[in-house]
Formats: C-alpha cells, sequence, structure tokens
C-alpha cells in the first residue's frame, strides 16, 4: 500500500470511526440507550451508503493515483485538523438553529459550506474530503443528530473542490464543468416545476410547496458562478475555484440526496424537490458569493506573509 493510498484510507476510516461514536454519544448524552440507536433498522443501509460512497472514491484514487494531488504530508494532516474543527463549529452553529430551510428534512443555510470547498481546493482533494465528512460529523454531534451519509455528501463536495489538483492547467475543462452542474441542476428544476405541490415537512411554513424562490435557487446559484466564469475569467484562480466548488455541492448533495430514496423510503421526487433544491439551491448561492471573496482574501495574505 502506498503512502498516499494509506493516508486516505486512514481517513476513510477515522471518519466512520466517528459517525460510530455520534451513535453512542449522542444517546448518552440524552439519557437514552445507545444500543437501540446503533441497532435502528436504517443504521445498515445508512452505512452501506457510506462504504458504496467510499469504494467510488477510492475507485477515482485508482484511476488518478500517479497524481501528485493526492500526497499527504504532516502540512495536509495540519490542515485536516484544522478544517474539520472548522467546519465542524460552523456546521453547529448553523444547523437548523439559524435559519432553517423549507425542507422534508434538517436543512438550514449554512455560510459554513465555503470551509470543505477552500480547504480541498487549497490543500487538495484528501484535505478537502477529511474537512467535509469529519467536520459535518462533528457539527451533526454537538447538534444532537447523526446523518452518515449527509456527512459523507459533504466531504465529496471538499474531495471534488480538490480535484482541480489533478490538472496542471486550472483552465481546463472549466467550461465543461459548468455545464455538467447546470445540466443537472436545470433537470432538478424541471423536476421541481413538474411536482410543485410536494410539501415541506421540516420547518415552518409547515405543509406548504416549496416557494419559487427555493425551486430556482440552483439554477440562481449556477447563473451566479456562470457570471463569475465570464466576468473574471482573467482570474482563474478564483473561477476555478467557484465552478470546482459548485461541481462539489452538486454531486455531494445529490449523492446525500438520492441516498435517502433507500435510507428513509422517500420517493425520487421527494428527494430531489424537497432535499436536493433546498439543499443544493442556497448553498450554490453562499459559495458563490463567499468563495471568491475568502480566497481573495487568503491569496493577499499569503502574499503579505511570503507562504
Amino acid at each position: 500500500m502506498t503512502k498516499k493510498l494509506l493516508y486516505l484510507v486512514v481517513g476513510l476510516v477515522i471518519a466512520a470511526v466517528i459517525m460510530v461514536l455520534a451513535y453512542i454519544l449522542i444517546p448518552l448524552s440524552q439519557n437514552e440507550s445507545w444500543n437501540s440507536w446503533l441497532t435502528a433498522s436504517d443504521v445498515p443501509i445508512r452505512f452501506l451508503v457510506v462504504l458504496i460512497g467510499a469504494v467510488l472514491v477510492l475507485g477515482v484514487y485508482y484511476f488518478t493515483r500517479e497524481n501528485a494531488a493526492w500526497t499527504v504530508g504532516t502540512r495536509e494532516v495540519v490542515y485536516m485538523g484544522i478544517g474539520a474543527a472548522l467546519y465542524g463549529v460552523l456546521s453547529f452553529i448553523f444547523n437548523g438553529s439559524v435559519i432553517a430551510v423549507p425542507s422534508v428534512s434538517q436543512v438550514a443555510l449554512r455560510p459554513g459550506i465555503v470551509i470543505p470547498i477552500l480547504f480541498g481546493y487549497l490543500f487538495g482533494p484528501v484535505v478537502g474530503f477529511f474537512t467535509g465528512v469529519v467536520g459535518n460529523t462533528i457539527g451533526d454531534l454537538l447538534s444532537g443528530w447523526v446523518s452518515p451519509q449527509w456527512s459523507f455528501g459533504n466531504g465529496l463536495i471538499g474531495l471534488i473542490s480538490g480535484m482541480v489538483f489533478l490538472f496542471a492547467d486550472k483552465k481546463r475543462s472549466l467550461n465543461a464543468l459548468l455545464i455538467v452542474s447546470a445540466v443537472l441542476a436545470a433537470l432538478a428544476t424541471v423536476i421541481w416545476v413538474m411536482n410543485r405541490s410536494e410539501v415541506n415537512q421540516m420547518a415552518a411554513p409547515w405543509d406548504q410547496p416549496l416557494t419559487i424562490l427555493a425551486g430556482v435557487s440552483a439554477l440562481v446559484g449556477l447563473a451566479i458562478v456562470a457570471a463569475i466564469r465570464f466576468i473574471w475569467n482573467k482570474n482563474i484562480d478564483v473561477v476555478a475555484s467557484v465552478v470546482w466548488g459548485s461541481l462539489g455541492i452538486v454531486i455531494g448533495i445529490g449523492f446525500a440526496a438520492i441516498s435517502d430514496i433507500w435510507v428513509n423510503g422517500y420517493s425520487p421526487v421527494t428527494a430531489v424537490v424537497g432535499e436536493f433544491l433546498p439543499a443544493a439551491g442556497p448553498n450554490l448561492i453562499q459559495a458563490a458569493i463567499l468563495v471568491p471573496l475568502l480566497l481573495v482574501a487568503y491569496r493577499a495574505v499569503q502574499k503579505m506573509t511570503g507562504r
């Protein structure tokens, strides 16, 4: 086993261990039986989804294993810890306690989504993945619930954001990546248009269809990304971070939402309209606005400190 693969596998194992610990610690903190949580009927399918996701990640690694993007050293390990801790705290702060988004599950406005995107984009796919999956699990643990497949989806956001490292030229395939994200978001929006009666169950206003703003939010977010792509076309650094980050959101949130067809027994329409759009849309908008600002600030500090 190579050192690169070892670090990736260790990251996956640590993420799984923290997920299991969450199933033990949360009920204990609520004076409940941890055994009843771990033996709940949906636990096997949740971890099966995570296992499938892990196999997919290892598959991506296998086909690109010669690339230096997967290299992890002391510097990357430190950033993994910092990113996970920072994302965990921000996830806890914004986990439904500030602004809940009408949906069929626990969805909230989470500006902290920029953390796995930036850590992946700046420090590589392994750092981004660890930041997303472990950070989200920590945030959920502190909030009093656990959803392994959604934590893994957050890990995919960071992983995909870091896959820019696979290309020596950051300009490569940016338009194609943007088109892929736009097509997937458009497809989800079409499904919403055809199923406008799908109702929200978890946040006020109760049992009401998604608002028009929520329904088109994914397209709005990608419209902002497209504007950045063509207005800031001379700043490839900013453009690449936003385009790769948006693709990460679409795929990561899509993975988690679609998995709930089997985990929670949702219909495909409910998974798309009730979970994907309310989660992915606001995340795309927040990322399109905040990622460029934070990246520019980071580059400025880098220049000032000479690092």
